[in-house]
């Protein structure tokens, strides 16, 4: 998940971030409405841009350049219930967090913790392919912290300050008693006509799982992952969006909870470089077991070659050592190769699932076909037009397998005629004329050669 860090509280806010300062937002036009938002950067100049978009869940989202300061940027997101957050990003940062908010995620806190007005879920990390969504994992015993809660009497509003955008410096230090700070804000709160209650004000959440006992620094959060402490810190220093944001920072050192830790690992686990670890041969040159395997075979065969043949062996004298008789033995090394293509990808495998795919393509177009008569589109009297396809990916995949084994793919691509006119009555005629469309736009067989193969795909001619 992409990572952001806002860099101040909007004073307008109705859920203070813990630990950043307040910043006075008043030229932003919060009342008026996302359009307003919207508008104050938008298409006004270069350097500046406005967006918002509704929430399917009610409310709204917004972010702008600020206008006094093109490097800071001002994101919004509003509910109809919880209120609404304000924050002062940096303007490179705001387009990334609208995109995250676009979903069940109102709040972030303690380093990607978020709330969706109800219960709060951990960073998300563990991708799930079937929503297209990271999982929500539930924060242990999480208990909202409010305002009305940090809130009392030992802070003083006067110690305390609300910064300008124009003096804003992003790399000023958090306020050290930042209890100040929020009482300050407190008073400004109240003061707004319908503002949200101090109790429903959200600054935090507290969870056994960010106690003390279960944060870990970064040699033991590098040991959980399996990878030295400097792999972690360059990780970090490079910043690595896997890594997720710590949860705390203890001695300015950064700190993670176990539990967020133990989703890192899981998602390293399911992620391209650990599937491939997981499912690697050792350490045969970062070789899989499948690939380790064609390796094998076919190092034994150029052994064999190269060793057992009297006739190649001789050309390592010295005086054989010449272009020629190179190209001759790399020749025969490559006519091996392209001879055992069915040894690395076999054919009675390849040749039913590409049939698979195309009777799925096929499927698909038939259902549209189905659509299209219930609406009144087609009927009786009218000619049947057939209107089969083939993705992409499969066209591709059904070219490769024409030009690299011809003959199996003959045979298949037989089979697939029998079972698509089995299921549908289609023409031998139209399954063909569909695959050589298909192969014609996304594949590399020339027109001689694809017009010659599909010939003799075609029906026998009916004799008298």
């Amino acid at each position: 998940m992409t990572h952001f860090r806002p860099l101040a509280n909007g004073l307008s806010t109705d859920h203070p971030v813990p630990g950043l300062p307040f910043v006075d937002d008043s030229h932003i036009p919060l009342d008026k409405g996302p359009e307003a938002i919207e508008a104050v950067g938008r298409n006004k100049v270069d350097g500046m841009w406005g967006r918002y978009d509704p929430d399917h869940r009610g409310g709204w989202l917004a972010f702008t350049t600020d206008p006094l300061d093109h490097s800071l940027g001002w994101s919004v997101r509003y509910h109809p219930e919880h209120g609404r957050s304000v924050l002062l990003m940096r303007d490179s940062d705001t387009s990334s967090l609208h995109s995250t908010w676009g979903s069940e995620r109102l709040l972030f806190r303690a380093g990607g913790y978020w709330w969706d007005g109800g219960t709060w879920y951990r960073p998300g990390q563990v991708w799930d392919p079937v929503k297209q969504d990271y999982e929500k994992r539930k924060a242990r015993a999480a208990v909202t912290v409010s305002a009305a809660d940090m809130l009392d009497g030992r802070a003083d509003a006067a110690k305390a300050y609300v910064g300008k955008v124009l003096t804003f410096d992003a790399e000023t230090p958090a306020p050290e008693n930042w209890g100040h700070h929020l009482a300050l804000w407190a008073a400004h709160h109240q003061e707004r006509d319908g503002a949200l209650p101090l109790e429903k004000c959200v600054v935090d959440v507290a969870t056994p799982e960010l106690s003390g006992a279960q944060l870990l620094g970064v040699p033991e959060m590098a040991e959980l992952g399996g990878i030295t402490a400097s792999t972690l810190r360059a990780y970090i220093s490079r910043g690595n969006s896997e890594v997720p944001q710590p949860q705390a920072s203890v001695g300015g050192r950064d700190q993670w909870a176990r539990a967020v830790a133990d989703d890192w690992v899981e998602a390293r686990q399911r992620s391209y470089e650990g599937v491939r670890a997981t499912m690697s041969a050792g350490d045969r040159d970062q070789l899989s077991k499948g690939a380790a395997e064609v390796h094998d075979r076919f190092a034994a065969d150029f052994h064999q070659t190269l060793w057992d043949r009297p006739d190649v062996r001789k050309r390592w004298i010295l005086r054989a050592r010449n272009e020629n008789s190179v190209r001759e033995v790399s020749d025969t090394l490559a006519w091996t190769v392209a001879a055992s293509l069915d040894r690395i990808l076999p054919t009675h495998l390849l040749g039913p699932t590409i049939m698979d795919a195309v009777l799925h393509s096929f499927a698909d177009a038939v259902d549209m076909d189905r659509d299209s008569a219930a609406q009144g589109q087609a009927g009786p009297g009218k000619e049947k037009v057939w209107m089969l396809y083939v993705s992409r990916p499969v066209a591709e995949m059904l070219d490769w397998f024409i030009r690299h084994h011809p003959e199996s793919a003959h045979h298949y691509i037989g089979e697939l005629m029998h079972e698509a006119h089995r299921r549908w009555e289609t023409p031998a005629e139209e399954t063909i004329r569909t695959l050589r469309t298909a192969v014609s736009m996304d594949g590399k067989m020339s027109d001689d050669d694809r017009k010659t193969f599909f010939a003799l795909l075609a029906p026998p001619a009916k004799t008298a």
